[in-house]
């Protein structure tokens, strides 16, 4: 993969669950912490119910996820293998990653309230990729992209003419504001990638991104899951395509908008709301955050998602549900296996030039 630095500088990929070493231009982020701490006092921790339990049980006898599997719900696992897309291969061209720092300082919507802070943004841009053509986007938080091989994923994809040439725009986390910017349920998080971030990807990497929400995807895992999914419900004219792992809808930031936080999202959103144009993929593991305590202190992270995924069917929206077995948080060996897969499926329907 070809590097073109931005702003030569080394800096930290802070995520706010905790310190995080200092990493090069581009390098992965330190794997995700396994919990995001609470907003707010934590409550007192109620152990799952019997209903709780037995709602969870049954997600182990989903259908199996395999290649080219429609709607609808499944199961993955126990035992998990690289996809064969994260392998760079002889032949194929390689696209270039170029990089660029934000200081907190310059932003009118996060501007360090919590301390003054550095954001890496990677740009992946396809060797395909013609100047001044408005490109299909991938929106990553936490910059996650990096951390999976995105790039080379999408090398390999965009050659076999299984995706459409894109480019992709990973976006490292606020640090010490990491759940401030993704646990609030509002359109602000949206509203900063528009306005400061692709404006500033798009001059650094000499790209042009489309406007067309078929062509914008969001992604990312934990809470960066619930601010993919937030991106789009509250700006669907700019994204319509979510990819999340471990998602964190659950009751960790409230507000006017969401009393509940992201549990809103399953409580009230999606049953109390017309279906919007969304085409969702989302994963969850066995062993994720809260998965022995009872929902109705809404932090199970394993009831949350399955209920996303209930109401989700009952709208008639486009999604796959993704149970992993043996595995937890944003589990890099679920992750390592489904990518490719999961865009696959996001994708389908977007014209891809052969």
């Amino acid at each position: 993969m070809k590097l073109v630095i931005g702003s030569i500088v080394i800096a930290q990929f802070a995520l706010a669950q905790g310190p995080s070493p200092a990493a090069g231009p581009c390098a992965p982020p330190p794997p995700a912490p396994r919990a995001n701490p609470p907003a707010r006092a934590p409550r007192e921790t109620v152990p799952a119910t019997s209903e709780d339990r037995a709602a969870i049980a049954r997600l182990s006898d989903l259908p199996a996820w395999h290649a080219g599997a429609g709607d609808g719900d499944y199961s993955i696992g126990p035992e998990y293998a690289p996809a064969p897309e994260q392998t760079k291969r002889a032949g194929v061209p390689e696209g270039k990653v170029v990089e660029f720092v934000m200081d907190s300082a310059e932003s009118k919507f996060y501007p360090g309230v919590n301390g003054p802070f550095e954001r890496h943004v990677c740009v992946y841009v396809p060797a395909q990729y013609v100047p001044g053509t408005a490109a299909p986007v991938i929106v990553s938080a936490d910059a996650y992209g990096m951390r999976y091989a995105l790039p080379t994923i999408l090398d390999n994809m965009i050659a076999d003419h299984r995706l459409p040439v894109m480019v992709a725009v990973m976006i490292a986390n606020g640090g010490p504001e990491r759940s401030m910017e993704y646990d609030t349920v509002s359109a602000k998080y949206a509203d900063y990638v528009e306005a400061e971030v692709l404006p500033r990807a798009e001059k650094q990497a000499h790209i042009k991104v489309t406007k067309d929400p078929e062509g914008r995807l969001t992604f990312g895992g934990s809470s960066g899951g619930a601010v993919a999914l937030t991106m789009a419900w509250f700006k669907p004219e700019l994204y319509h395509r979510v990819l999340t792992y471990s998602g964190t809808y659950v009751d960790l930031r409230n507000g006017p908008e969401a009393p509940h936080g992201a549990w809103e999202y399953l409580e009230h959103f999606i049953p109390d709301n017309p279906a919007k144009p969304l085409r969702v993929w989302m994963e969850v593991a066995q062993n994720d955050i809260g998965a022995d305590t009872a929902s109705a202190n809404r932090r199970n992270w394993v009831i949350a998602n399955q209920r996303m995924a209930a109401v989700m069917k009952a709208k008639g929206y486009h999604y796959q549900f993704v149970y992993a077995k043996n595995a937890g948080h944003v589990d890099a060996k679920v992750i390592n296996q489904t990518l490719p897969q999961a865009l696959e499926y996001l994708w389908k329907g977007y014209p891809i030039q052969k």
